[in-house]
């Protein structure tokens, strides 16, 4: 009997994904929270004054952090750093309706050569009158 070893562009395709899919493997948590502001404000000075406040508009921002081969860190990726962030692209005070996702993602897992974690805020900036 004769053997063919030719493989189909399906069976390659697939061989692949799963391979990838080992190499790079990542999660995502979603949360909402009602007001976030700036790390220096006082969130009870400003919730007992009863200020009034307008709405900025939109906002979005991102904080990343890693750590490389199991011991070396960089970055910051505390929900405070990604809140400054977006006040800072927009000029706000505080953060109102806002959804948070904490995202992990790691590069060859096994072995921990590389892994990314990233903390996502979104909402409504507010500015204080």
């Amino acid at each position: 009997m004769y053997f063919s070893m030719r493989t189909s562009p399906k069976a390659v395709a697939m061989l692949a994904a799963v391979l990838a899919s080992l190499l790079l493997v990542g999660c995502t948590s979603v949360g909402r929270v009602g007001i976030v502001t700036r790390g220096s404000a006082d969130p009870g000075a400003l919730l007992k004054g009863q200020r009034f406040f307008h709405e900025v508009g939109p906002a979005e921002a991102r904080a990343c952090r890693f750590l490389a081969l199991g011991i070396i860190p960089g970055g910051n990726a505390d929900i405070q750093e990604a809140t400054d962030k977006a006040l800072d692209k927009t000029g706000g005070d505080a953060l109102i309706n806002v959804t948070t996702a904490n995202s992990l993602y790691a590069f060859l897992p096994i072995y921990n050569v590389l892994s990314v974690g990233c903390t996502t805020v979104k909402g409504t900036a507010i500015a204080y009158d």
